[in-house]
């Protein structure tokens, strides 16, 4: 959202608590105030829409322009190997969309975990590329105890990429822009 946007969405609900509450007088600079600072901190917020640089270190947009889609990563041919891959590989403890366990947030009796969402709805968006990488070649989660096998002499460097661009061409644009935002 540009700085503009978001100035005209603060006046708006400024002048609806206006309305509604014939906001005068200090309170009226209290809410105009607090209404500017939030523009401030929004803005602050935001992402950059300059090219900033992936977990891969490839470039890309972090923000899409609006009713652009998000530029990823990943091609469509990558997406199209890793379909297969996933369903032969994955499908059986993630599910044949990504949805993963229902009950993926709770321990088990013995403290393990169960196989999470991959599809933009777990917590998959909150590693980095090479950490996901990383898991699924060595198998369980960043300290996380799981039953997460490794996969890395059954699958190659490009397979295992081929599978990731396949789950995250699953996400909305939202999660993965949160996810492509460069982290402090």
């Amino acid at each position: 959202m540009s700085f503009i946007s978001e100035i005209s969405v603060i006046r708006n609900v400024f002048d609806k608590i206006q309305i509604r509450h014939a906001v005068r007088g200090p309170l009226r600079s209290a809410v105009a105030l607090v209404a500017g600072l939030s523009v401030l901190v929004l803005t602050a917020c935001g992402s950059p829409e300059e090219d900033s640089s992936d977990h891969s270190g490839h470039s890309m947009k972090a923000e899409a322009k609006a009713g652009q889609p998000v530029k990823r990563w990943y091609t469509k041919e990558m997406v199209n190997q890793g379909k297969p891959l996933y369903q032969a590989n994955c499908a059986q403890c993630h599910g044949g969309f990504a949805q993963g366990n229902p009950d993926w947030r709770k321990p088990t009796d013995d403290g393990r975990y169960l196989p999470p969402p991959l599809n933009g709805t777990g917590h998959a968006w909150h590693h980095s590329l090479a950490q996901t990488r990383d898991v699924i070649k060595n198998g369980r989660g960043p300290d996380v105890p799981s039953d997460m096998p490794a996969w890395g002499s059954k699958l190659s460097d490009q397979e295992v990429d081929a599978i990731i661009a396949w789950f995250q061409s699953r996400w909305p644009d939202e999660i993965y822009q949160a996810w492509a935002r460069p982290k402090h």
